[in-house]
């Protein structure tokens, strides 16, 4: 009889820091159930089926309850040991020059997706007090996002939601890690509209280096850890700066056309 694996699930896996999570996982004996809004999900299947187990993929859009469940449908209620909720989208340029339907967008997979994803998932792993689940957070939801506001404001989101929910079942074994990295070299500032910026110019962080700080402390039940020494300090600053000089910081950063200043 084949050696039944454990599962991890991982969103947003098609590229960048969910590529390298749902990869970890493999190696780590996993099998996957992975989803993406992007085609290239179908590709990042392969990629990992070459390390062993079982990869089960959908690309569907996470934004929505009926995409999560797209994504719920393909576990068929298998149960979860880890859940890396990544999925997330982000968007530059000033929140009344944006269109509404992208704010919205970002807000529906950073937060609302994401938090249905969870709360179904959870449930499991409550009832069988076992599992983990990791969020791809930011250090960007400790300042203001002057020219990001509403990125900045859902990473704010999950950074808080994280600590409440890992406080609310810090009774039972199923552990909450935050992953809050700086800037990753990955597609996110070249979708987000972000590349004639500061920030989306300057430089980045491996996305495996990354990947592999969030799985490390998730696997040893940690609470949070920021990926990247520059990163700590930031992080370490934003604690004890007003929240003005903060906002004005960020907005040398995101500006449009900041990066040829």
């Amino acid at each position: 009889m084949p050696e039944i694996r454990p599962l991890a699930v991982v969103t947003g896996a098609s590229s960048g820091i969910g590529y390298e999570l749902a990869r970890l996982c493999a190696e780590n004996g996993y099998d996957l159930a992975i989803a993406a809004d992007h085609a290239e999900i179908v590709e990042a299947k392969q990629g990992l089926e070459a390390l062993g187990g079982k990869v089960d993929a959908v690309q569907t859009d996470l934004s929505t309850e009926e995409g999560v469940q797209d994504l719920i449908d393909l576990i068929g209620g298998r149960p979860v040991d880890i859940l890396c909720a990544n999925a997330g989208h982000g968007l530059g340029h000033g929140f009344l020059d944006q269109d509404w339907n992208a704010a919205r967008h970002v807000i529906d997979t950073n937060v609302v997706g994401t938090l249905f994803l969870v709360h179904r998932l959870g449930q499991g792993m409550r009832l069988r007090d076992k599992g983990r689940i990791l969020f791809t957070g930011s250090i960007a939801g400790l300042m203001p996002g002057t020219f990001q506001a509403v990125y900045n404001g859902s990473k704010a989101f999950i950074d808080s939601f994280s600590f409440a929910l890992r406080n609310e079942l810090k009774d039972t074994n199923v552990t909450v890690t935050c992953l809050m990295p700086g800037p990753v070299d990955t597609e996110f500032f070249e979708r987000a509209d972000l590349m004639d910026t500061k920030v989306g110019q300057g430089r980045k962080a491996d996305p495996a280096k990354v990947a592999k700080t969030g799985f490390d402390a998730m696997m040893k039940g940690e609470g949070d850890v920021v990926a990247g020494l520059m990163n700590k300090l930031q992080a370490a600053v934003a604690a004890v700066t007003p929240q003005s000089a903060l906002a004005e910081l960020h907005r040398g950063m995101a500006e449009p056309g900041s990066g040829k200043k």
